[in-house]
C-alpha cells in the first residue's frame, strides 16, 4: 500500500518580530488537522515549527498534490493567521499570497515537500526544517549525502547504495527540471549545483526501482510567486533512511559543518546554517543565523511513530536530532562564522548581490542614486 508524506509549511505570524509563532497558532493548526483525520482525509499528523514557520506533517493515501490534503493545510494556516491577527502578531498571514484556495497550495505561498512510496518493514524518516534561508540551502548537504562517499560510506561499501542516485534539480530561472545520474554525471551536476541562486535540488531517487524516492525538497520561492519579496522561503526537506538509503548518521553528518547559505536578515545576507533543537530554533542574532532542525520518526502502516506516541493522531514527539551536545560543536563554529561575517556590514560577500536582495528593494535606492546624478541605466 503506497502512502504519501506531506510537509506543508508557512509563516503566518510571529511574536515580537520573525522569531516564533504563538502557541495558540500551533493549537489552531492542530485542531484543523485533527478534524481532517476524523473525516479520513489524512491518517495521522504532527505540527512543529522552526523559527516563525509552522510545519504540518501529514500521512495519507491521496498522493502528491492532493486537493483535499492541500486544502486542509491551507485552512490550518488560515486558522493560525486568524489567531495571529487576534493577538496583533507581526506579519500575520505573510505567506498566504492568495485570498482563496484553488487546487493546491503550490503558487499560493506555503512551502511543500511531498513523497509517495511503498513503506518498507521498517521505515525511518528524517525531516529537515530550515528558517531564514532559501531552497538552495540544501544543495551542499544533500550533495554530500547522495554523491560524496567521504560522507556516505555506504556509497562504497553497501551494495544497495553502490550504484548511486538520480537527482532532480530545478532551474529557478527557467523553470526546467534537470535530472542527473550519479556518480556517472557528477561533474556535470557539480557544474550547476554550486549556483545557490539559480539551482535547487528538488527530489532524489534510488536507482533501485523497488525503493523509489529517497528525498524531497520544497523549492517554492515566494518572490517569484508574489513578484516582490514578502518573506524568505524557509525550505523543508524529507529523507528516507537505512536499508537501501543513507543511514541516519550519514544524513546528519553534513550539518556538522555550518555551510554558508543565502538569507538571514531581510533575506539579503549570507550566513552559516545553525543546527539546533526545536526549542532553540529562535533566530535572535541579526534575525539568525539561519536555523536548521532535524526530526526523526517511523512510519508504520498509516501511523507516525515517534519517541512518544499514543493511539490518538497528532500525539507524537519525534526524535530531535540536533538537540544533543555533539552538535554544540557545530553551533559554536556557526556563531564564530556569523560574528565574522557580520563584520563586513553592508559589503559583499556578507551582503547578497543586488538582484538577490529581494526584501530591501535596494534597486529603488540605486535608481534614486543614479537619477540624482542624471545617469541612465537600462538594467535598472
Amino acid at each position: 500500500m503506497a502512502v504519501t508524506l506531506s510537509d506543508i509549511k508557512g509563516d503566518v505570524g510571529s511574536i515580537a518580530g520573525h522569531v516564533k509563532p504563538h502557541i495558540n497558532q500551533i493549537k489552531a493548526a492542530e485542531r484543523v488537522l485533527k478534524g481532517a483525520t476524523e473525516k479520513k482525509v489524512i491518517h495521522d499528523f504532527f505540527v512543529s515549527r522552526v523559527g516563525d514557520d509552522i510545519h504540518m506533517v501529514m500521512l495519507h493515501e491521496n498522493g502528491e498534490d492532493a486537493k483535499e490534503v492541500h486544502e486542509t493545510a491551507w485552512n490550518a494556516l488560515k486558522a493560525a493567521t486568524e489567531e495571529a491577527q487576534s493577538l496583533g502578531l507581526y506579519a500575520a498571514g505573510q505567506d498566504l499570497l492568495k485570498d482563496a484556495f484553488s487546487g493546491n497550495v503550490k503558487g499560493m505561498g506555503p512551502g511543500v515537500a511531498e513523497m509517495e512510496f511503498e513503506p518498507r518493514k521498517a521505515e525511518p524518516i528524517v525531516l529537515f526544517m530550515a528558517d531564514k534561508t532559501s531552497p538552495s540551502a540544501f544543495n551542499i548537504p544533500l550533495s554530500k549525502i547522495y554523491a560524496d562517499p567521504f560522507t556516505t560510506s555506504g556509497l562504497v561499501i553497501d551494495p544497495r547504495l553502490h550504484d548511486g542516485f538520480m537527482i532532480q534539480v530545478l532551474d529557478q530561472k527557467m523553470g526546467d527540471v534537470l535530472e542527473f545520474s550519479l556518480p556517472e554525471e557528477l561533474h556535470d551536476y557539480l557544474a550547476i549545483i554550486g549556483d545557490l541562486v539559480r539551482f535547487s535540488i528538488k527530489k532524489v531517487f534510488s536507482k533501485d526501482k523497488k525503493l523509489g524516492i529517497a528525498a524531497s525538497v520544497s523549492t517554492e520561492k515566494l518572490s517569484k510567486i508574489a513578484g516582490k519579496y514578502v518573506g524568505k522561503d524557509d525550505p523543508v526537506a524529507m529523507a528516507r533512511a537505512q536499508s537501501g538509503f543513507p543511514a541516519v548518521g550519514e544524513l546528519l553528518q553534513p550539518f556538522m559543518t555550518p555551510y554558508l547559505v543565502p538569507g538571514w536578515m531581510r533575506g539579503s545576507h549570507v550566513g552559516p546554517l545553525y543546527p539546533c533543537s526545536v526549542d532553540e530554533a529562535n533566530p535572535t542574532y541579526f534575525d539568525g543565523p539561519p536555523r536548521i532542525v532535524a526530526l526523526g520518526f517511523m512510519i508504520k502502516g498509516n501511523r507516525l511513530v515517534g519517541e512518544e506516541s499514543d493511539p490518538q493522531p497528532g500525539s507524537h514527539k519525534p526524535v530531535d536530532y540536533f538537540r544533543g551536545e555533539e552538535f554544540g560543536y557545530a553551533r559554536n563554529i556557526a556563531m564564530n562564522i556569523a560574528t565574522y561575517m557580520r563584520q563586513h556590514g553592508p559589503f559583499m560577500f556578507e551582503r547578497l548581490p543586488e538582484e538577490e536582495m529581494e526584501y530591501t528593494a535596494l534597486n529603488e535606492v540605486l535608481k534614486r542614486i543614479f537619477e540624482k546624478r542624471n545617469i541612465k541605466n537600462k538594467n535598472r
